[in-house]
């Protein structure tokens, strides 16, 4: 019988411990730091607060300080005074106090500094040197790991990428302003939204019905497009990047898990070209066609479009890529088709939904840190065609629902009524190439639905064009319509918001 192979693991502390051995250097410390810190926490009441969020005990690499911080922070978390006598007495609760030296010991630190003036200002130091030894544990055990022949190099470079992921994800800050500042900010950005005549703020989808209610995509934001399978997700998405990239000439990150780039290129030029996709694959083409096929593609061939086709792409991977494409390209929107194909770059034991969570929460840290809106793909689950009637999505609907929910800024759902072959409303108004855009969340605006045509032989979608669009899809059950938008105090309470454009868009 085989011998079976254990893959050897590796103790943090032991690999702290071998860094001298491996290149004749110690972890990167200062004791004395440490020290200041811990005396001034003990010296200057109320002073937790100014250390709580950028120190943990892991922070500290002397042993000994890692128990007295933890012991200041059991206190600091419960409200109760922090000084040597409680210290101690948490210290001795916990069978620690002896470990750490005894009362002297923490007397002896009290005498390190002469007051908290610069705790701030340590503490960081501290912060910063454990970064360093995190950074450097890590690329000791994945050398370590890269050196093990058994090792498979998939699983490596996941593990890779997890470990400098959660050290990032655990050091970024925002720093807490004043709020005066803000509102000058905001004023200014009010006065320049003042001059944009087209009273687009963010960055156009290209369809005026759902730019009406978003005034574009906005930066930072996370927006959530669900639908099921075939409804015409990709179509949707590659129909805006077109407008984005072409009408507007907003660079566009586009990072395909499910399609080739290729296979999104023809999609794009079927669209752009109104010539069936499958004509362009067979090459079966006429001499018009030829020739409108290259009077076409010109403006397509020069939009700032940049299409990344990684399968299963980690969280880690998306951010490095778009920090760069933001850099280099200044792109302005990120589209993913889609959010469950990625992976979220840490081993959580075969748990879905806590991975799904942990990429969505990722992608809405990612938008705030780029400033830029991440437009996600999502599929539903299958209680929409289980669901009588006409089986519009609702937000319960999403697969891994509760994160993706709470994360989402804003949540869109495609619904064609065609698909299920309802091919007319209730009072008989067609429904042939209908998509309804409904708007479900919307954190910073008004909810509801928006609606444009889909054009099933090009895979594309676009605004109605003719007022007689309509005139034609507009029916007596608009009216029914209205009423209940006029429960949703979102859209209809607001003062300022005008509802004549629902009369020219809505086909119900």
């Amino acid at each position: 019988m085989a011998e079976t192979k254990r893959k050897k693991t590796y103790n943090q502390t032991d690999i702290l411990e071998n860094i001298n051995a491996l290149y004749g250097k110690i972890p990167p410390q200062s004791p004395e730091l440490e020290q200041a810190v811990l005396g001034a926490l003990l010296i200057q009441p109320d002073s937790f607060h100014l250390v709580v969020e950028t120190l943990k005990p892991e922070s500290f690499y002397d042993q000994i300080h890692q128990e007295i911080y933890r012991a200041i922070q059991n206190l600091g978390k419960s409200n109760r005074p922090i000084d040597i006598i409680t210290v101690a007495h948490e210290l001795k609760a916990k069978d620690k106090l002896d470990i750490i030296g005894g009362e002297l010991y923490l007397s002896e630190l009290t005498n390190k500094v002469a007051s908290a003036s610069h705790l701030e200002f340590h503490a960081k130091l501290v912060q910063q040197k454990y970064i360093q030894r995190e950074l450097i544990k890590s690329a000791i055990e994945i050398q370590q790991k890269a050196y093990e022949e058994s090792e498979d190099v998939d699983e490596l470079l996941n593990f890779a990428e997890s470990e400098i992921f959660n050290i990032s994800q655990g050091t970024i800050k925002s720093e807490t302003v004043q709020i005066n500042s803000l509102v000058a900010k905001a004023i200014s950005e009010i006065e320049e939204a003042s001059k944009n005549k087209n009273k687009l703020l963010g960055v156009p989808s290209g369809f005026t019905a759902i730019d009406r209610y978003t005034s574009g995509w906005q930066k930072s934001d996370l927006v959530i497009i669900a639908a099921r399978p075939s409804m015409g997700k990709t179509a949707f998405v590659l129909s805006m990047t077109r407008n984005m990239a072409v009408q507007h000439n907003r660079p566009i990150a586009f990072f395909s898990l499910e399609m080739s780039s290729l296979q999104l290129v023809n999609r794009l030029m079927s669209a752009e070209s109104e010539i069936p996709n499958d004509k362009l694959r067979t090459g079966d083409l006429s001499e018009s066609e030829w020739q409108q096929l290259e009077n076409k593609l010109k403006l397509l061939e020069a939009s700032p479009i940049f299409i990344d086709d990684t399968p299963a792409i980690s969280i880690f991977e998306l951010r490095a890529k778009l920090r760069r494409l933001v850099k280099a390209h200044n792109i302005q929107c990120a589209i993913i088709d889609y959010l469950q194909l990625m992976t979220a770059g840490i081993d959580l034991k075969g748990n879905r939904e806590q991975e799904v969570s942990t990429i969505s929460r990722s992608l809405k840290s990612i938008a705030k840190e780029l400033n830029i809106p991440i437009l996600a793909l999502s599929q539903l689950n299958r209680s929409v065609e289980s669901r009588s009637g006409d089986k519009r999505p609702q937000l319960s609907d999403l697969r891994e629902s509760g994160a993706i929910e709470q994360d989402a800024d804003m949540v869109l759902f495609i619904h064609r009524p065609e698909y299920y072959g309802i091919t007319a409303d209730v009072d008989g108004k067609p429904t042939t190439g209908l998509a309804e855009i409904i708007i479900a969340k919307h954190r910073n605006g008004a909810t509801g639905s928006a609606y444009l045509k889909f054009i099933k032989q090009f895979a594309k979608f676009s605004d109605y064009e003719e007022p007689e669009d309509y005139q034609e899809l507009a029916g007596n059950i608009y009216q029914s319509k209205i009423n209940s938008l006029s429960s949703n105090n979102d859209l209809l309470d607001n003062n300022d918001f005008d509802s004549s454009f629902l009369e020219k868009e809505s086909p119900f």
